[in-house]
């Protein structure tokens, strides 16, 4: 089960979107979510694992300490997490598909809160999807966190947001998986 206010910017993505791949950017209208604007974020794509900032809501700047126009979103995660939540904003470009990621961020000292982070791709005037709208939504009380800047992100399970009428909302993200026989790989 979702946040009401993931629910809210996926059902606006959802109808912006209508039956292309995904919305065009210039349909996405901030003043329609205002109140969640410091929570919003909007992403760019370089090039395959290189997703940086292109406007980042107050919240998240104060999360993390810093500036992030033009900082990397990947480089936020754990390095053992990169390759699967790269993996995922490409199919999700591919595809026109949302993407959910219940995250855990984390201080040097080690406090800790939950979030929702929401990635929905859209379409920039080139008309290639290489963008993604995306929404922070903390799961559990900032207050953990003592005011400290978050050092890194760790992805604790990354869902597909179905788009099909009546499927299950959220669908967990394939994982590739290895088969071994008598110790030897064999996929």
């Amino acid at each position: 089960m979702s946040h009401s206010n993931t629910e809210r910017l996926t059902d606006y993505w959802r109808r912006r979107r209508g039956a292309g791949v995904a919305p065009l950017r210039s349909s996405v209208d901030p003043c329609d979510f205002a109140d969640l604007l410091p929570q919003v974020f909007i992403l760019g794509r370089r090039t395959a694992g290189r997703y940086p900032f292109r406007l980042g809501g107050g919240l998240l700047e104060d999360l993390h300490g810093q500036d992030l126009r033009q900082a990397d979103f990947i480089g936020l995660w754990r390095a053992a997490d990169r390759p699967k939540l790269q993996t995922a904003m490409e199919a999700g470009l591919r595809r026109g598909q949302a993407i959910m990621v219940d995250a855990r961020g984390e201080t040097e000292g080690g406090q800790a809160a939950d979030f929702e982070i929401l990635l929905a791709p859209m379409i920039s005037a080139s008309g290639q999807a290489d963008r993604f709208l995306g929404l922070y939504q903390p799961m559990s009380p900032l207050q953990r966190l003592y005011g400290r800047a978050l050092a890194s992100l760790s992805a604790i399970r990354v869902h597909t947001i179905s788009c099909a009428p009546g499927a299950e909302r959220l669908q967990p993200f394939p994982q590739l998986r290895l088969a071994a026989v008598d110790g030897r790989r064999i996929a």
